[in-house]
C-alpha cells in the first residue's frame, strides 16, 4: 500500500471510553505494518494520565501509545491541548505540552478561539509530513451543547473536512440506539461527515447482531465497517482514570512461577494521575494488583502503592477521612512495604507546602519519610535516567512539588549524580513515573518485597515493553480481521461519500 494512501480519518465515540483510543491505536499499527507513514492526533484530551515527550512537554498517555503504534516517539503535536482535572470544576490547561493556567468550564470557553488556531496548525503540520493522520475525538460528538466551541469532534472534522467513523461499546448495552442517536442529533452539515460505524467489545455470535446492523444501515444510510470482539488481553495504558474503580483488579496476570501469589493494593485516589504506573506490576506472572478504597485491604497486601495525584493535599485529606491513612501508617510500623509515586511520595513525607495547586499552605504528611515538599509554579517536565544500586533505570517526571529537605537514604542517583527519592526501611518514595517499567529494577524490587520464604518467585524474563508491543499487534490483528479495511482506506483517500442521507427523529413507524 506504500505511496497510494493519503488523507485523514476521525474516530469519534458514542461515549467516553467507547473504544476510540484503542481503535486509533489499532488502525495506526495496521497502517504502519503496511508501510504507510501514519501519525495519531487528538486535538483536545481530558486526562490525568500523561507522559513527557522528547521535546519536553506532556501529552495524554493514549496518544503516546498511539505514537508507538506508528513507530514514532511521542510529540506534543499529537495532542496539542490537554486538560488535567484538579477538581470537579477546574482543570489545568496544557497547550503544546506546557501548563498555561487553571480554568473552569466557562473560563475555558474564552480560550477556544486561539486554541482552534493551535489545533489547526498542528494538524496541518502533521498532514503535510505524513501520508495519513488518524484523529481521535473527545467524549462524544453528540454533546451538541458544546458544538459551537468544539475543537476535537465535529468542529475539527468540519474545519479540516475529515470523514468520521463513530465507535460504540456494545458491552455497555444500547449500542444501536447510541449510534442512531449520535447521528440524529447532529446538524445536516455534521451528518454529512459521518460515514459509518464500528461496534466494539462484542461477545457472542455476530449473526445475531447482523439484523440490527442492517436496520441501522436502513435508518441512517450508513454501513457498519465491522464488529470488534471483546478481548480480555487489552488492558495496558488506559486512556484515563474513569475505568479505574475501587476494589477492581488490574490486568490479566499469569499464574505464579513459584508457590504463591504476590498481592499489591493500589490506592484509588479521587484525583489519581498516571494510574498506569502500577500496570507494570500487573504484567508480572503471579502478581495480583487491585485498586482499593477499602482500608481492610491494606493489612494483608504484600505491597501498598500510593500513586500520583493531580490534587495532592486534597487527596491526602481524603486518605485520612477514609481511614486508609491510619492503616498505611500502621502497616509501615509493622515493616510492611509501601511505595509512593510522585504525589503519593509527597504524601509520605512530613510536610507539604502548597500555595500553587490547592493554595492550602502547609499541611502535615503521613510522616513515614523525613521529607519536606514545597510546590513551585513551574512544573517539572523531563525524561530522566539514573541507577539504583548499579542497575540502570529511566522514567519521567511531571510535578510541581519539589523536595526541599530529604533526611532519608536516596532511592536512586540520576545521570547527573543527584540523589532522588527516599527509602526508610520498608517505605519507598520517588517522583519518577515509569520506574516500575524498568525490568531489572522491578524484578529486584519484587524480590525484596517477597523475601519472606513463603514461595513467591519472580519471573526471569517479563518485559513490559514487549507486552505493550504484543497488545498493539493484537489491536492491529483485530482491525485486520474484523473491519472492512478496504472501505476504511477508501474513506481515508476519498473522504465521506457525497449524498449521505440526513437522519431525523421521525422514523415513520
Amino acid at each position: 500500500m506504500t505511496g497510494v494512501l493519503r488523507g485523514a480519518l476521525l474516530v469519534a465515540g458514542t461515549t467516553s471510553d467507547a473504544g476510540k483510543s484503542v481503535l486509533v491505536a489499532g488502525l495506526c499499527r495496521m497502517l504502519a505494518r503496511r508501510g504507510v507513514r501514519v501519525a495519531p492526533f487528538k486535538a483536545q484530551n481530558m486526562s490525568n494520565n500523561s507522559v513527557v515527550t522528547l521535546d519536553g512537554g506532556e501529552i495524554g498517555r493514549a496518544q503516546a501509545l498511539q505514537a508507538r503504534a506508528c513507530g514514532l516517539e511521542p510529540s506534543v503535536r499529537f495532542n496539542p491541548v490537554l486538560l488535567k482535572p484538579g477538581s470537579d470544576r477546574t482543570s489545568q490547561l496544557v497547550v503544546r505540552g506546557r501548563a498555561m493556567t487553571t480554568v473552569g468550564a466557562r473560563d475555558y470557553m474564552q480560550h477556544r478561539t486561539w486554541l482552534r488556531g493551535v489545533v489547526a496548525e498542528d494538524l496541518e503540520s502533521l498532514r503535510s509530513e505524513f501520508d495519513v493522520v488518524i484523529c481521535e475525538g473527545a467524549g462524544s460528538p453528540a454533546e451538541i451543547n458544546l458544538r459551537a466551541t468544539d475543537l476535537a469532534n465535529m468542529g475539527l472534522a468540519e474545519a479540516a473536512r475529515i470523514p468520521v467513523v463513530v465507535v460504540g461499546d456494545i458491552d455497555r448495552g444500547g449500542v444501536l440506539a447510541h449510534l442512531f442517536g449520535t447521528v440524529t442529533v447532529l446538524s445536516p452539515s455534521d451528518q454529512a461527515l459521518i460515514a459509518g460505524f464500528v461496534i466494539n467489545k462484542f461477545r457472542g455470535d455476530v449473526a445475531l447482531l447482523e439484523p440490527g446492523l442492517d436496520q441501522l444501515h436502513s435508518l441512517t444510510g450508513r454501513p457498519t465497517f465491522g464488529v470488534i470482539p471483546f478481548a480480555d488481553d487489552l488492558w495496558l495504558d488506559a486512556e484515563d482514570s474513569l475505568g479505574v474503580t475501587g476494589n477492581a483488579p488490574v490486568g490479566r496476570p499469569g499464574s505464579p512461577v513459584g508457590e504463591r501469589w504476590l498481592t499489591v493494593a493500589a490506592v484509588r485516589l479521587p484525583r489519581i494521575s498516571n494510574s498506569t504506573d502500577v500496570e507494570a506490576l500487573a504484567c508480572e506472572p503471579g502478581v495480583a494488583v487491585s485498586w482499593i478504597t477499602d482500608p481492610s485491604r491494606i493489612r494483608d497486601a504484600d505491597l501498598v502503592v500510593l500513586p500520583g495525584s493531580k490534587s495532592t493535599v486534597s487527596d491526602l485529606e481524603w486518605l485520612r477521612s477514609s481511614g486508609l491513612a491510619a492503616e498505611i501508617v500502621a502497616r509501615a510500623a509493622r515493616g510492611q512495604a509501601v511505595l509512593g509515586i510522585c504525589g503519593g511520595y509527597q504524601m509520605l513525607g512530613k510536610t507539604i507546602t502548597d500555595n500553587i495547586e490547592s493554595g492550602s499552605g502547609t499541611a502535615a504528611g503521613l510522616g513515614l519519610l523525613d521529607v519536606d515538599v514545597e510546590f513551585a509554579r513551574d512544573k517539572i517536565l523531563t525524561q530522566v535516567e539514573g541507577s539504583i544500586d548499579g542497575v540502570p533505570v529511566s522514567g519521567y517526571e511531571i510535578h510541581h512539588g519539589r523536595v526541599t529537605r530529604n533526611g532519608e537514604r536516596p532511592l536512586l542517583v540520576d545521570s547527573a549524580g543527584s540523589p532522588e527519592g527516599s527509602v526508610r526501611g520498608s517505605v519507598w518514595g520517588t517522583h519518577w513515573h515509569g520506574l516500575l517499567e524498568n525490568d531489572r529494577f522491578r524484578r529486584q524490587f519484587l524480590r525484596d518485597i517477597a523475601d519472606d520464604g513463603t514461595g513467591f518467585v519472580v519471573a526471569p524474563d517479563t518485559s513490559v515493553a514487549a507486552v505493550r508491543e504484543q497488545q498493539l499487534d493484537l489491536l492491529a490483528d483485530l482491525v485486520e480481521r474484523h473491519l472492512d479495511v478496504a472501505a476504511l482506506t477508501d474513506l481515508i483517500n476519498d473522504g465521506a461519500p457525497a449524498g449521505l442521507p440526513i437522519v431525523t427523529s421521525t422514523l415513520g413507524f
